[in-house]
């Protein structure tokens, strides 16, 4: 049988044109609590109200739209094993593909080496000190980053 290296599963996915990322941070977050429900709009403004060694991440496009994760100064790691305390379910997500570590009073991402890579306001990275309203990328799933407002020291 002829082999196709085009249909083995560790080929690399295009997964076509990323859209530009191009709305400042506040109106992403207000764009957001727009079409969120009220029980989102309350999560999202205690996060943004709360410590500094607190964030979330909230899924805004692609699957597992609505879900929301919460990034305390532990961090998280990210990826498609079910260990991961940010569980992505798809094949265009590596199994370890990233970490977010709370450093020096920032949030560190930290593309662990995946094979379709991270992007962070459309641009590809390995690694990134997060700011509420930034997007990131893995694989389908779209991210936005929110993190207490600078100032707040709960």
């Amino acid at each position: 049988m002829k082999s196709d290296d085009s249909h083995e599963l560790t080929t690399t996915l295009h997964l076509g044109q990323r859209e530009s990322v191009e709305n400042s941070p506040a109106a992403l977050i207000e764009s957001l609590l727009s079409v969120s429900n009220a029980d989102e709009q309350e999560v999202i403004s205690a996060v943004m109200a709360g410590p500094t060694d607190s964030a979330m991440v909230f899924i805004h496009r692609g699957p597992s739209r609505g879900a929301r994760f919460l990034i305390t100064s532990a961090g998280v790691s990210i990826g498609r094993a079910s260990s991961n305390e940010v569980f992505l379910d798809d094949v265009t997500v590596s199994r370890a593909h990233a970490t977010i570590a709370y450093k020096d009073k920032n949030f560190l991402f930290t593309d662990l080496g995946s094979l379709n890579g991270s992007y962070i306001n459309n641009k590809q990275c390995s690694s990134h000190i997060l700011k509420t309203g930034d997007e990131i990328q893995i694989g389908k799933f779209h991210m936005l980053f929110i993190g207490a407002k600078q100032g707040s020291s709960k």
